[in-house]
């Protein structure tokens, strides 16, 4: 069955949000599908996706974000989540420094369970909790560098940098999007990917996942 005009688009593009419970990652999604913020949000149990379509790199991709609870308890369940996603946000709050040192642990999980070619982002939320910092932002960068990471802190409470910090993984993910085609083109005339395909990136290039530093002050 066709698509309703509202709902064309040429890439679907799944990205998880996961670290430590409490860090913000409901806020950044809803900051950025919806362009809200709720104080007294709750733990998210399970796990819950929200969607929006936007314009990257001149093409029409519909962005679907997932939420995976941070909760050590329900991490059973969420692990199967991250099979499919091309794109993983994994946050901490810097004003928690026990939520910086989980990253470690969050980010082996997700190279465990995810495509090896997912593009990563490491978001320090809450930076308009100046006055509680407790994460450096050189820590923080110094990591994302060594991991091969790109790096931003945020606010979702003022939308500093939420908006930079989705349109910067979703271009990652295009570009790479973008290389495998081309190479698939040359390989195969019949290889092209289908318009509103939801992408696989196991077979794109080891340079294609080279990911590039972003920081942002707070």
């Amino acid at each position: 069955m066709a698509r309703r005009p509202e709902e064309e688009y040429d890439y679907l593009f799944k990205v998880v949000l996961i670290g430590d419970s409490g860090v913000g990652k409901s806020n950044l999604l809803s900051r950025f599908t919806r362009d809200e913020f709720c104080l007294e949000s709750k733990s998210t149990i399970g796990v819950e996706f929200a969607t929006r379509t936007l314009q990257v790199e001149g093409r029409t991709v519909k962005a679907q974000i997932w939420d995976t609870a941070g909760q050590e308890r329900y991490r059973a369940i969420t692990s199967a989540y991250y099979r499919g996603a091309l794109g993983a946000l994994l946050v901490y709050d810097v004003t928690k420094p026990t939520t910086f040192e989980n990253v470690s642990r969050w980010l082996k999980e997700l190279r465990d369970h995810a495509d090896s070619n997912i593009v990563i982002m490491l978001i320090g939320n809450k930076t308009d909790l100046k006055h509680l910092r407790a994460v450096a932002t050189e820590d923080a960068q110094s990591f994302a560098e060594k991991e091969g990471l790109s790096f931003i802190e945020t606010s979702a409470l003022e939308a500093l940098n939420v908006e930079k910090a989705f349109q910067t993984i979703l271009s990652e993910i295009y570009r790479i999007i973008s290389k495998k085609s081309i190479s698939s083109d040359q390989a195969d005339a019949n290889g092209n990917v289908r318009e509103g395909q939801t992408i696989d990136v196991a077979a794109a290039s080891s340079e294609s996942n080279t990911k590039k530093s972003c920081c942002s002050s707070s």
